[in-house]
């Protein structure tokens, strides 16, 4: 039986907290100034509503549809070393408690094993998700954040890209990480990352 990863190694400690802290407290650009409008002013063209987010609360379970995934969720933190706590067994999903609950403007993450054990983890096929693929969170308030993926990667761990990972955002999103590539035994650890980006839709 194989050694698997405990660990996604995403970013130094200092690192990651700086970008959550400003994705945490951002808001939305201030309008630019202007004066009243004049007759020479072109028509407004229709309004695009803002895109939605949602009041902080504590993640329960996310769903993965088009894979299977029908996970609760157990709260993650940070290793002595600066790496990203890993849940302690093949299920279920973690998310991490120091970026923003999903739903909540900017970016909330959630981490699994792609396996345990030699057998499948609750994230083992989650490179097969596809852009316009819904996830969906439950939360404590009674509410279901809905997101669509707009993006999946697979990265070597050396090159994680913890800016697009942690970084400030302007809407509600959310990253799915777990392990991915091939399995060195010598490390007993994945070589690579797999990451799902996803936008809040309602």
């Amino acid at each position: 039986m194989t050694r698997l990863s405990h660990r996604l190694r995403p970013a130094v400690l200092a690192a990651v907290a700086a970008v959550l802290l400003a994705g945490c407290e951002s808001g939305a650009p201030a309008p630019s100034a202007g004066g009243p409008a004049t007759s020479s002013s072109p028509v407004a063209g229709p309004t695009t509503a803002a895109p939605p987010v949602l009041p902080a609360s504590q993640p329960l379970r996310v769903r993965v549809p088009a894979i299977g995934v029908d996970s609760e969720l157990v709260d993650l933190g940070i290793e002595p070393d600066g790496t990203l706590e890993v849940p302690a067994e093949g299920f279920p999903a973690g998310w991490f408690t120091g970026s923003p609950t999903p739903g909540e403007r900017g970016p909330a993450v959630l981490a699994g094993h792609v396996d345990w054990a030699g057998s499948p983890g609750v994230f083992a096929d989650l490179l097969d998700v596809v852009a316009g693929d819904t996830v969906l969170v439950d939360r404590a308030d009674g509410s279901t954040a809905t997101f669509v993926v707009t993006q999946v990667d697979q990265v070597a761990k050396a090159d994680f890209p913890t800016a697009e990972v942690y970084g400030d955002l302007g809407h509600a999103g959310l990253r799915l990480i777990t392990c991915g590539g091939e399995f060195d035994s010598s490390t007993g650890d994945y070589l690579d990352d797999v990451v799902v980006y996803a936008d809040l839709v309602g």
